[in-house]
């Protein structure tokens, strides 16, 4: 059988893998024989040497080889079996629970015996709980591994041993076959070893490489697949975006009266920054073939508007616009944006979510099917079969990456006709750092508004604990009186959103009886979309002083009466989307303030990153701070279905490849077009689709 076929045979082919330890090893991701390769340990124990027992640690796992001295049953609570060993240099403990009789039996005083575990503090000193161990029968026997031992990453029903065996079958097996995709002049420019070196290497080191670097991922190795994954992740986004350049899209020529209509229409003056993205797009339109455009901008940076604008002009060439937000609020906010701006063109502005039903969803079905209706502005709703478009030209998503990916390619096949797609233009307020834009985002041409509107000034940020809750309660007790408004966030408990609702109605409880005479609402997700409509227009209109509100406010609310914002329990947040609900105040001309309010003791991490929040207004600097002290997944809210999950890269750890990858990435497809697809087979599989949306 060629070497091929043994790469793409079922696991189920090797030795000692029946039907339900395939089934397991699906659960990982692993198939076929290729997929085992792959499967990278997620860290290493050091048993290539003996540790004498005197000069152990606390926290170190080491292997050790001694004598029992005596062993001992200890029948409170657990029962336990518990036996001290000794080589000369020192002792320790060691303890089981659940022994067997038959274990008793084997730790007779005398006995030789060796251990693998991690040492820590116990009642006599150190001691190892649950030793992987071997009773020698020759006290002068070798104990010790000629490699470092793999320890790979599990499902239930799996153990080390089961993995450990497949895994040396698969290397044994086809290894050696694998084919090289990467260039040896490339390999040479950064010192990489080949692709089954690097495996062999991963799987099983020699003496020459130690822990502590592969823990780092500073083996060369380890860096060689890496760039191999991410350039193979580049190259997907690289060939969607030529396949992009392919397809056909309408046309949107400016149209002089309407522009300048609009313009003068707003309550305000475009900054430079919105200026010079409008020019990006508008320039965009001119070409016969799909703008697929994402706009980063500050909270409070003036996105919509610009979004507005590329409305405008695909209705002045006859086409409808489809806005998609990631929850009702938002959508509810865009709605009242846009048909205050559209409210003299001669189009109407609809709004459809799921809660829209009966005779109004009818009405609205009806009007975006037969071109009435302009522009459409809703949640995930808009992609359901029954909507159908007249003439769709525009696709505006709001916040992209929260999403799935079958979401949004819903959204982009309803605009298809005959051979013509809608143009894109995504936007988000979560500033993304560059290396994630660089590699995540490279299907898509990036714009900036780095500017605020003028008169806006930086929030005021202040970390204090929770103790000074009293001082804090008096505080919007004053500024309440000074005809001003406050928000109140209670952060997520344990991912649950019923707990975090009744911490939220606890919260407000508490606050009606510490301040009396302030009128106090309250917002979370589980209450109707009705509710939370009439909360926020009471809130807006300035009947509601103080709203206590989970983090669905996290995006687009704009009340800029509300200057102060509580934040309890900061330290449960990303900094990312701390930044985010601090954005929510800052919105007038006057001074605002954020106190993030956090609970005592914290740790040194959540002390930095609070402080990088207090330190900073720079969304773009924040996020940056955040991909180093969380990691990518962490940086872009909630994952998704369309975004990328990374088998071996890290982009915090592995950032510095990024640069080289764009440059190499540019001459595969000059010099190596034909390692494209059998790279993309190899590290991605059939999850290529998400790219294109």
């Amino acid at each position: 059988m060629s070497a091929t076929n043994n790469l793409s045979k079922s696991v189920a082919t090797l030795t000692g893998i029946g039907a339900q330890t395939a089934h397991r090893l699906e659960k990982l991701g692993i198939r076929v024989v290729q997929d085992l390769l792959f499967h990278l340990p997620h860290r290493y124990e050091d048993r290539t040497r003996v540790t004498p027992i005197g000069s152990l640690t606390a926290g170190m796992s080491a292997l050790i080889k001694g004598t029992i001295e005596f062993t001992d049953m200890l029948p409170k609570g657990r029962s336990s079996l518990i036996c001290r060993i000794s080589d000369g240099s020192g002792f320790i403990t060691l303890k089981f629970f659940h022994y067997t009789a038959s274990q008793h039996n084997l730790f007779k005083p005398g006995t030789v015996i060796s251990c693998f575990a991690e040492a820590r503090f116990g009642y006599a000193g150190l001691e190892m709980v649950h030793p992987e161990y071997k009773i020698l029968s020759d006290p002068e026997q070798d104990v010790t591994d000629s490699r470092l031992t793999p320890v790979y990453p599990l499902t239930e029903g799996l153990n080390q041993h089961q993995l450990r065996k497949a895994i040396k079958q698969a290397l044994a097996l086809c290894n050696a076959d694998l084919a090289d995709w990467i260039p040896e002049s490339v390999l040479k420019q950064f010192s990489y070893p080949s692709l089954s070196e690097a495996i062999q290497t991963l799987h099983a080191p020699d003496e020459s490489v130690s822990v502590e670097a592969l823990q780092n991922g500073r083996v060369p190795a380890l860096k060689r697949l890496a760039f191999e994954e991410l350039l193979t992740h580049h190259l997907t986004l690289q060939q969607t975006r030529y396949k992009t350049k392919a397809w056909q899209a309408p046309v949107f020529i400016r149209d002089p009266i309407s522009s300048t209509h609009f313009l003068n229409s707003l309550p305000f003056h475009l900054t430079g920054a919105q200026q010079r993205v409008i020019a990006d797009i508008e320039a965009d339109f001119k070409h016969a073939h799909p703008m697929m455009r994402l706009v980063q901008g500050d909270v409070g940076s003036g996105k919509t508007v610009v979004a507005a604008y590329a409305a405008m002009l695909a209705l002045s060439a006859g086409y409808q616009v489809a806005v998609m937000a990631p929850t009702e609020l938002l959508a509810e906010q865009h709605f009242r944006n846009f048909t205050g701006w559209f409210d003299s063109f001669d189009t109407q502005v609809l709004f459809l979510t799921g809660n829209i039903k009966g005779n109004a969803r009818k009405i609205a079905l009806q009007a975006l099917a037969d071109g009435s209706a302009g522009i459409i502005i809703g949640t995930h709703a808009l992609f359901q079969e029954a909507v159908t478009f007249n003439r769709l030209g525009l696709i505006i998503i709001d916040e992209q990456h929260r999403f799935g990916v079958h979401q949004r390619m819903a959204l982009r096949e309803k605009g298809q006709q005959g051979g013509i797609r809608p143009h894109q233009l995504v936007m988000t307020a979560t500033p993304i750092p560059r290396t994630l834009a660089m590699l995540q985002y490279s299907d898509l041409d990036i714009s900036i508004i780095d500017e605020l509107p003028p008169g806006r000034q930086p929030v005021v940020t202040s970390v204090i604990p929770n103790e000074r809750r009293d001082e804090v309660v008096e505080r919007i007790n004053n500024w309440v009186t000074k005809k001003k408004q406050v928000y109140w966030v209670c952060t997520l408990i344990e991912e649950s959103e019923v707990l975090q609702c009744q911490a939220a109605e606890k919260t407000a409880e508490y606050l009606m009886q510490a301040l009396p005479n302030v009128r106090i609402g309250l917002i979370h997700g589980r209450m109707k979309s009705a509710e939370k409509d009439a909360i926020m227009q009471a809130f807006k209109q300035h009947n509601v002083d103080l709203l206590v509100a989970t983090t669905v406010i996290e995006v687009g609310v704009d009340v800029p009466n509300a200057g102060l914002m509580i934040i309890e329990n900061p330290e449960r947040l990303g900094l990312s989307q701390l930044h985010q609900l601090r954005g929510r105040v800052g919105r007038g001309s006057d001074a605002s303030f954020c106190l993030l309010m956090y609970q005592s003791p914290l740790s040194d991490t959540a002390r930095h990153r609070l402080g990088v929040l207090r330190d900073s207004n720079d969304g773009f600097v924040i996020a940056e701070k955040d991909l180093e002290l969380r990691g990518p997944g962490e940086v872009m809210g909630t994952r998704q279905t369309g975004q990328m999950q990374f088998k071996i890269a890290d982009l915090s750890r592995d950032a510095d490849l990024l640069d080289s990858i764009t440059q190499i990435g540019e001459q595969f497809f000059i010099n190596s077009p034909h390692a494209i697809q059998p790279l993309i087979d190899r590290w991605l599989g059939h999850a290529t689709e998400y790219s294109e949306v």
